[in-house]
């Protein structure tokens, strides 16, 4: 199931999801797109922003027109001027011909600035006049010309945080978040992980001519637990690389696979583990009214019980607990 942004053949981005999360974040694109107010786009690494950008150009009145990227921490802060307005020749050393800039190519279209947050200082003015007047200059010209571009901007970073410490311009800020769109992380969605695992898994079985027909249910409860602090680029990536080593018609995987995934451990260790917490707590005092049995709610005789069940010396545990506490003390 998509998020209902796109469908077969009509050429907007496929975006997927049911959540209500993401229901509102599509919502929100389906009301600004038409109006070609400047919009920003809030969401971590990997939530999909560009595609939430796309479907802006694709629902507007601009759809028509073209929809040029910019991403304005890969392009090194000496050159991103040249790049969104263009020079003259011999504006610089190496400018051996005119080149015409970001915003004459997305001339009546959009223009997508991806990452805004790190667009230099010295380049925010400039950025701030054509958003309001229209109007810009290439480097090396006096030239004045006048574009008609609607701007889309998107970050994971905390604008007005940056702003609090004049790492980002506040007149700026204000005139990019016109109309702020909030992207949820993979995590806040996780009902959308089966649809998204599922989708993957059909696009790289296709495209590698792969016989996967399913997907194991035990694999994708296992996705489902994980935080995904890549969102979903990196659920994108792990599915391509579990596909890339599937050896049958049904898709699989385990944590391990999954950097920052604690390994599982046994019901055993996990309650020698939490016995021993409690202990750590109480000084290595087993009974008594503030002692590890009242604490987790059993009698002395039980978790001693309990202790000598998990392998667990309840004396020799006490006692070394107690002078740990006593040395730290």
């Amino acid at each position: 199931m998509t998020g209902n942004i796109s469908g077969p053949g009509s050429g907007l981005p496929t975006i997927i999801g049911k959540s209500a999360a993401l229901q509102e974040a599509l919502r929100q694109v389906r009301v600004v797109a038409p109006t070609g107010a400047t919009v920003l786009i809030n969401g971590e690494t990997g939530t999909g922003k560009e595609l939430i950008a796309e479907a802006i150009h694709k629902y507007s009145d601009r759809s028509s027109g073209p929809f040029v990227k910019v991403n304005c921490s890969a392009i090194p802060s000496g050159l991103l001027e040249s790049e969104l307005f263009g020079h003259e020749r011999g504006a610089y050393t190496g400018a051996v011909t005119r080149v015409i800039g970001r915003f004459e190519r997305a001339n009546r279209g959009t223009l997508f600035l991806d990452e805004i947050g790190d667009l230099p200082l010295e380049l925010q003015p400039k950025l701030l006049r054509v958003l309001q007047e229209r109007q810009f200059e290439r480097l090396g010209s006096t030239a004045t010309i006048d574009t008609d571009v609607r701007v889309v901007c998107a970050t994971h970073r905390n604008l007005p945080e940056m702003m609090e410490k004049r790492q980002f311009r506040a007149d700026l800020f204000y005139r990019l978040s016109v109309f702020p769109i909030a992207l949820p992380a993979l995590r806040e969605r996780r009902e959308d992980i089966s649809l998204l695992v599922h989708h993957f898994a059909m696009h790289y079985a296709d495209r590698m001519q792969r016989p996967i027909t399913a997907v194991s249910k035990e694999f994708i409860a296992a996705l489902e637990c994980y935080s995904w602090p890549g969102n979903v680029r990196e659920l994108q990536n792990l599915i391509e690389r579990s596909v890339i080593l599937a050896t049958g018609p049904v898709l699989s995987g385990s944590l391990p696979t999954l950097a920052g995934t604690p390994a599982p451990v046994t019901l055993e260790e996990a309650e020698r583990s939490h016995i021993l917490q409690t202990l750590e707590q109480t000084g290595g005092v087993v009974g008594g009214p503030n002692g590890a049995a009242a604490h987790l709610g059993v009698p002395r005789t039980t978790l001693i019980a309990m202790m000598k069940r998990l392998g667990m010396n309840p004396l020799q545990s006490s006692s070394a607990l107690a002078r740990a506490t006593a040395s730290a003390a």
